[in-house]
């Protein structure tokens, strides 16, 4: 049994949702349906004609890309132009294609995380702050031996977590009192009379953006036809999520060999490096693409080199000024994204069965060459 394109990205979205993407970023489904059955599944950074070319050779059903493939309102669609001739590809050949842009960036092991962990990077932590979950506590009121199941329907639809620990609540014991009326079908009871039943208040604690699947869970798996819960909003933040990564080696090394470290790491044939190659560097942060406004917040941070892509003249006279080493290796460093997400969505299909293939994109989509 294959997946469906909807649980394919249900899958990725549990991983990277949308909520952690920047306002106005181009994600989600840009082409064709996930109304289908999916049987191979391409992971890609970029989506260019050759990538295409590529799906279409390999059968591919579902193409999962980084970067937009549309990223600004098209005027027309000509199959007699590049752009157009793609997207008929896309369509002939039935390929949707969805993208995850700063979702993904900013994603508990996303692309920042799969850049601070390729250069072996400790004591990671967030170098810019974007997105601080908000919780709220929820509390229901249930028969004692209905308890477990109500627990387990609510921590299965994301409830009670705690850091790594999940299925967290608190329980107190108590009596619950009701009369059914004219009109209802009591699990307990019966109509007119006044019924007493032992019963317990639990409550747990539920990010916000999920409080109407957890609800839906909570009552689908309660015994009662009206369900007694209330929700309260709390002070205290859940995950905090953000761009970029900041972190130390292992053991300082002179900006030079680290620099050919990072070519190593990426796989890259050459990088720009600013700042002396003798100066030793120990913290280091790392953003994936553009990260030219970012170089502020890593001298703020303490960072003795930043590695990113796209550096601008200007600003690497301004990191210079700053004390901040940088090494470019370039905007395509993000294609550490592709194993990333293969691994991630391999993991769900196996665990549910299903025989849904994921592969990598083979075609080498950076446009610069070093001579």
């Amino acid at each position: 049994m294959f997946a469906s394109g909807q649980r394919i990205i249900q899958y990725f979205e549990t991983f990277a949702p949308k909520h952690l993407a920047m306002e106005g970023d181009k994600i989600g489904l840009q082409v064709g349906t996930l109304n289908k059955e999916v049987k191979k599944v391409m992971v890609t950074l970029d989506i260019l004609e050759g990538v295409v070319d590529e799906a279409i050779a390999q059968g591919v059903d579902l193409i999962v890309a980084h970067h937009a493939v549309i990223f600004r309102p098209l005027k027309n669609l000509r199959t007699d132009l590049p752009a157009g001739r793609l997207y008929e590809k896309l369509i002939k050949h039935d390929i949707a294609v969805y993208i995850a842009h700063t979702n993904l960036d900013v994603a508990e092991g996303g692309i920042n995380d799969l850049m601070a962990e390729a250069l072996g990077l400790i004591d990671v932590d967030i170098l810019e702050k974007w997105h601080e979950q908000k919780l709220k506590k929820i509390v229901v009121y249930v028969p004692a031996f209905h308890l477990d199941a109500v627990r387990e329907a609510m921590a299965q639809a994301g409830a009670g977590w705690i850091g790594h620990y999940s299925h967290c609540s608190f329980v107190v014991k108590g009596t619950g009192t009701f009369v059914p009326r004219e009109g209802t079908d009591p699990y307990i009871g019966e109509q007119g009379k006044l019924t007493q039943v032992e019963e317990v208040r639990m409550e747990t604690i539920m990010p916000e953006e999920i409080q109407a699947k957890v609800i839906k869970a909570m009552v689908k798996a309660h015994p009662y036809e009206e369900v007694a819960y209330d929700i309260y909003p709390v002070e205290q933040a859940g995950t905090t999520w953000g761009i970029g990564r900041i972190g130390k080696l292992p053991r300082p090394m002179p900006l030079g060999d680290f620099a050919r470290k990072v070519k190593e790491a990426f796989d890259v044939r050459g990088l720009r490096v600013v700042g002396p190659l003798d100066r030793e560097v120990s913290r280091v942060a790392v953003l994936g693409g553009d990260g030219n406004s970012f170089v502020p917040k890593a001298v703020f941070r303490g960072a003795d080199v930043l590695v990113t892509g796209d550096i601008y003249y200007h600003t690497a006279h301004d990191a210079m000024a700053g004390g901040l080493s940088l090494v470019d290796p370039g905007h395509n460093v993000e294609k550490v994204m592709k194993e990333g997400v293969k691994k991630i969505l391999e993991q769900k299909i196996k665990e549910d069965k299903l025989a849904t293939e994921v592969i990598i994109s083979r075609v080498n989509t950076d446009p610069f060459t070093f001579l």
